[in-house]
């Protein structure tokens, strides 16, 4: 039976499946099959006589276990595979906690704090201790808080290791916050894993419980495995050092949330006698596609060596493109698009994906697409225009433009914080039911002031002149862009991400989106016949939003993909086109002043082998940043790609000779042929 099952698979993966005792690494590089491999070794396992029910099998998304387990139930049949424990870690450890969290104190019957339980407590614990959340937000309090449960140090050990004046009052804010957390019997996902670790470290018995049921473990993307992931499988392996992880070290792209690449690693050191199998034959992509990534990946030093190689042909050179600017490169991607489509009827819509680095890329990208009216939808994140952010951005303009817009002025008093809370807002409140007077006037009146501490009073008094200043300055046209910026800055708006955001990624990321907001009215107004106010830009932005919500209900399954290269891991496409490929967006920024491109060299593997035929690189030589325009260079990652893979291309050559209105009436008998119309 056994025998069967490995002639299903490569050499490769048949002797990673078949390899059951002792410590196992299993390097699979992009589509290499490591799902397959995976089930079929489990498979293999009940059929060498393991008890599924010492098997645990832990990923890191619902999506993945539901993946394996519908596998390995039509591999092994329903009721078999469901006695093999399969889920996430988190999942894992909270099944645990439900039978042994009484060791700490805890009720069986606790609740998992969500991101709102989170920050209403450490608002709580900020309160008490007298700390502002000008001093110390809420966003950043959780993020230490986090590295140090990652870290599996106590409000104790924090409070050893704190160095600075942030760091220690930050160690007090964490030991009240997980005060509170235990008084209300609540764990968050943090505790989840952390919880484990100290049951089974202060409860050896405990421990060896466990290691008794789970005497087989398989783990799934290894690489992006933390520190505490780490301490739990090694602590639950122990002496049976029957350990199997599938991973590629070429794909760790997650350092930024805790994963740690060594973990992959150093896997041979940290299990003695661990056999190493890697699986090299992509069933995929084509390989010119394989021989980039290859080349492109082999910069890197600390790595395992790996070659992918296919059995599909060499397939076509890759493309890379260069446009004049943002928006002639947004108008290739729309009409390629349309092109390939047109050109061939085995593709459609949604074979097709756009990817990029930074999320803030996908405006101009989205406008076009509108406009040659391809149907699209964004993965791992909102429409440009619909996400919070902008939303926003756009509440304070709207408070320039109609003083009376107390919606917009409720959104926006706590964004940033400014330390006015929820009695000052009942207060204010108050005083318009007796006034009438618009809540950004009431803002500024010392009726309202007066019921507000030493730094809410200034951070008020500070917005209601901002809303004075920019009312006048906005009454007259021209010049949108450098006037939204100084706005949003004297308001206390552009500079405060910092202290919404829990981490620099998340803030730079939401400050580039209101960046790149800032260019769209620029933009806006370089288009237009005649001098435009803000209300002119402001209208557009409202119709637009109200045509892309009829849009959303529209679409249906056949729509091409927008996302960032770092969501479309685990995906594949017959046809990718990969945008922005320029110094100082991909690689970002910020990994070049560090002197660290080892993570962004990955993660441009990570997108080449996103392609199974098809790979277009588009850059352009200029970009609107902050409502100007600015020359841009190609990304130094491009001289990396082989010669003989690839074909340049200016965007401009490559546009349709016929006219956009031609394009559209052939998508238009497309689509009566696709509903039998004709």
């Amino acid at each position: 039976m056994i025998q069967k099952l490995l002639k299903q698979l490569n050499a490769e993966q048949a002797e990673a499946a078949s390899s059951i005792e002792g410590p196992l690494l299993v390097l699979a590089g992009a589509g290499t099959g490591k799902t397959r491999v995976i089930t079929y070794r489990i498979g293999c396992m009940i059929q060498n006589g393991i008890s599924p029910a010492n098997i645990l099998g832990v990923t890191f998304t619902n999506k993945a276990a539901r993946e394996m387990k519908e596998r390995l139930a039509q591999l092994i049949g329903a009721e078999t595979a469901k006695k093999v424990t399969l889920g996430t870690f988190h999942s894992f450890c909270a099944r645990l906690l439900r039978r042994e969290i009484d060791l700490l104190g805890y009720d069986s019957r606790f609740t998992i704090a969500d991101d709102s339980d989170q920050n209403g407590l450490i608002r709580q614990a900020l309160g008490e201790l007298g700390i502002s959340t000008e001093e110390i937000s809420v966003d950043a309090a959780l993020g230490m808080i986090g590295r140090w449960k990652n870290a599996m140090l106590e409000p104790k050990d924090a409070s050893n290791v704190a160095e600075t004046e942030r760091e220690i009052k930050t160690a007090a804010v964490y030991a009240r916050y997980q005060q509170y957390l235990e008084n209300q019997n609540i764990v968050d996902f943090d505790d989840l894993l952390f919880f484990v670790v100290k049951i089974w470290r202060k409860y050896p018995e405990k421990l060896r419980k466990y290691q008794d049921i789970y005497k087989y473990i398989l783990v799934d993307e290894y690489q992006d495995t933390n520190m505490v992931q780490f301490e739990l499988l090694k602590m639950l392996v122990g002496e049976n050092k029957n350990i199997c992880v599938v991973g590629d070290d070429d794909q760790s792209i997650y350092g930024w949330r805790g994963a740690v690449v060594e973990n992959i690693l150093n896997f041979p050191h940290h299990f003695k006698g661990a056999k190493v199998v890697k699986l090299e034959k992509n069933y995929r992509s084509t390989n010119k596609i394989l021989q980039a990534a290859n080349k492109v990946i082999a910069v890197n030093q600390d790595r395992y060596q790996k070659n992918l190689w296919s059995d599909n042909g060499e397939g076509e050179n890759i493309k890379i493109v260069r446009t004049e600017s943002a928006d002639e490169e947004a108008q290739f991607i729309a009409e390629a698009v349309q092109e390939t489509v047109l050109s061939n009827h085995e593709m459609s819509y949604k074979d097709i994906a756009v990817l990029y680095r930074s999320n803030h890329l996908s405006r101009v990208l989205e406008r076009a697409l509108r406009e040659y009216r391809v149907p699209f939808k964004l993965v791992g994140g909102q429409e440009f225009f619909g996400r919070k952010e902008i939303k926003d951005a756009a509440a304070y303009l709207k408070l320039i433009v109609n003083p009376k817009e107390d919606q917009s002025f409720l959104r926006i008093l706590s964004v940033p914080p400014r330390g006015i809370g929820d009695k000052a807002v009942k207060k204010l409140k108050e005083l318009q039911g007796q006034t009438f007077i618009p809540y950004s006037e009431l803002v500024g009146h010392d009726s309202f002031l007066s019921e507000l501490s030493s730094a809410g009073k200034s951070n008020a008094r500070a917005l209601y002149n901002s809303f004075l200043k920019y009312r006048n300055l906005f009454s007259s046209p021209g010049n949108l862009a450098e006037k939204m910026q100084k706005y949003f800055e004297e308001a206390g708006y552009y500079d405060g991400f910092q202290k919404l955001y829990k981490n620099r990624d998340e803030a730079e990321k939401r400050q580039a989106n209101v960046d790149e907001f800032i260019s769209a009215a620029a933009e806006f107004e370089s288009r237009a016949a005649e001098e435009v106010f803000l209300m002119d830009f402001l209208e557009s932005f409202s119709l637009l939003d109200e045509n892309d919500k009829t849009e959303d209900e529209e679409q249906n399954a056949d729509t091409v993909t927008l996302t960032t290269v770092h969501a479309a891991k685990g995906l594949e496409f017959p046809c990718v086109f990969l945008v922005g490929m320029e110094d100082k967006i991909f690689p970002h920024e910020r990994s070049v002043k560090e002197g660290n491109t080892d993570e962004e060299l990955r993660l441009f593997y990570v997108a080449i082998t996103r392609a199974k035929t098809n790979l277009c690189i588009t850059y352009a030589s200029s970009r609107f940043m902050r409502g100007q325009f600015q020359r841009k260079m190609p990304s130094h990652f491009l001289r990396l790609l082989p010669d003989d893979s690839i074909e340049k291309i200016k965007g401009s050559d490559f546009f349709r000779s016929v006219d956009k209105d031609e394009v559209l009436e052939g998508l238009q008998d497309i689509f009566k042929v696709l509903k039998g119309e004709s």
